[in-house]
C-alpha cells in the first residue's frame, strides 16, 4: 500500500486527470481484493483448469481478431462498449494458478522433478509463452518464461534437466536471434553498439539531476517541461529520482525489497503447502522481474521494453493483476487450515475426551 499511495502522489502531481483515474483503480482493486479473498481457490480446481484455458483462447482470438498498435496485436475490444484489454495480462495469473495446482497435485521427488513431470509442467508455460511471443510481445513473453522456470528452480527440478537446457540454449542462441522480428533485432543492436537513444538519456539526466534530496516540483524540470517521456508510466522511476534523490531511492529500494522478501517468506509458513509455495515464488519473482528490468532500462543497463514498475507505474490493468495476485496469497494464507472443529470426527473426539 505505501508503494501504490507513493504512485497516485506522484502521479497525480504530474497530471490531476490520470492522478483521479489512479484513486479509481486503487477503489476497484480494494473492491476485487475483498471478492478474490473470499474465494476458495484451493477448491476450485475447475476454475483453475478453465480459467488457465480461457486465457489460452483469448491469446488465440487477439492472433485472429485482436488491435493493432504500433505495429504490435495484442489487444481485444468488448463489443458494443467499446473498451480493450490485454489477455496477456490476465494470462499471468492463470499460469501462476495452474502450475501451482499442478505442483500441488505431483510435489517434486526428493531430488526433484524428472525429465517427464518437468515437460508436462513446461508445456503449460510454453503454451502462452509462444502465443505472446507472436503479438510480438518479448517483453511479456520472457517475464512469463523466467517467472515459471525461475519458480520451479526454487520448488525444486533435477540439476542435470537445468544443466541441459543451459548447454541448449547457448547453442540454440544464433537461431533465437535469427526469429525475432526486425524492430526487436534492432533493438538490441542499439543497445549494444550505439549510445543511449533519446528517452534514456533524458533519463539519465533526470536521474542525475536529483541529487541526494531531490528537487522541488517546480524545479524537476525533465517531466515539467516533459523532455522525460512517459513519465508517469515506463519512465516514471526516474521522474521519482529527480524528485526525491538519491535518499528517495534508497527508501524505494527497502519499500520493494521488503514486500518480495515478505512473499517469499510465505513459501516457508508449510513445507508440504506445495500450492502456496508455487504462487509466493511466482508473486515474488514477477515483482523483482518486473522492478529490476524496468529500473535498469531507465538508466540503460538493458533495452527498452514495455515493462512497468509494479504498483507504481501508471496501468490500471498491472495494479489489478498484482492485486488479483496479493488477495490469492491472502486467502491461501488465512484458509490454509480445513475447518476441522466442524468435521464429525472432531467431534466425536471432543465428546470422547468430554466423557
Amino acid at each position: 500500500m505505501p508503494i501504490a499511495l507513493l504512485s497516485w502522489y506522484l502521479i497525480d502531481e504530474n497530471n490531476v486527470f490520470l492522478g483521479n483515474k489512479v484513486l479509481i483503480y486503487m477503489c476497484i482493486g480494494l473492491l476485487i481484493f475483498v471478492i478474490v479473498f473470499l474465494i476458495p481457490v484451493r477448491r476450485m480446481s475447475w476454475f483453475i483448469i478453465g480459467f488457465y484455458w480461457i486465457n489460452v483462447l483469448l491469446l488465440v482470438m487477439v492472433e485472429l481478431f485482436g488491435d493493432t498498435r504500433l505495429g504490435a496485436q495484442r489487444w481485444l475490444e468488448i463489443p458494443f462498449v467499446h473498451f480493450t484489454f490485454q489477455p496477456s495480462e490476465t494470462m499471468k495469473p492463470a499460469l501462476i494458478f495452474m502450475l501451482a495446482y499442478l505442483i500441488s497435485k505431483n510435489p517434486p521427488k526428493k531430488n526433484g522433478y524428472k525429465l517427464l513431470d518437468f515437460l508436462k509442467l513446461s508445456f503449460f508455460v510454453f503454451v502462452p509463452f509462444v502465443l505472446v511471443l507472436k503479438q510480438p510481445d518479448l517483453g511479456t513473453a520472457l517475464v512469463l518464461l523466467l517467472m515459471s522456470f525461475g519458480m520451479l528452480f526454487l520448488i525444486g527440478v533435477n540439476y542435470k534437466i537445468w544443466l541441459a537446457l543451459f548447454v541448449g540454449v547457448m547453442f540454440l542462441s544464433p537461431a533465437l536471434y535469427t526469429n525475432l522480428h526486425d524492430y526487436q533485432k534492432k533493438r538490441i543492436m542499439d543497445f549494444i553498439l550505439k549510445e543511449p537513444d533519446y528517452q534514456v538519456k533524458q533519463s539519465i539526466i533526470a536521474i542525475g539531476s536529483g541529487g541526494v534530496y531531490g528537487k522541488e516540483k517546480e524545479e524537476a524540470t525533465q517531466a515539467a517541461y516533459k523532455f522525460l517521456p512517459i513519465a508517469t508510466s515506463d519512465f516514471i522511476f526516474p521522474y521519482f529520482v529527480e524528485r526525491f534523490g538519491f535518499i528517495g531511492v534508497i527508501g524505494l529500494f527497502i519499500l520493494y525489497g521488503t514486500l518480495i522478501f515478505h512473499i517469499f517468506s510465505m513459501s516457508n509458513t508449510d513445507e508440504k503447502d506445495y500450492f502456496l509455495k508455487a504462487v509466493s515464488y511466482c508473486v515474488g519473482l514477477l515483482i523483482f522481474i518486473y522492478s529490476g528490468v524496468n529500473i535498469a532500462m531507465t538508466i540503460g543497463l538493458a533495452p527498452v521494453v514495455g515493462i512497468p514498475l509494479p504498483l507504481f507505474s501508471y496501468g490500471g490493468s498491472s495494479f489489478i493483476t498484482f492485486i488479483i495476485l496479493f488477495a490469492v496469497l491472502e486467502n491461501l494464507l488465512a484458509f490454509r487450515y480445513k475447518f476441522v472443529y466442524n468435521h464429525s470426527s472432531f467431534s466425536k473426539r471432543a465428546l470422547s475426551s468430554a466423557g
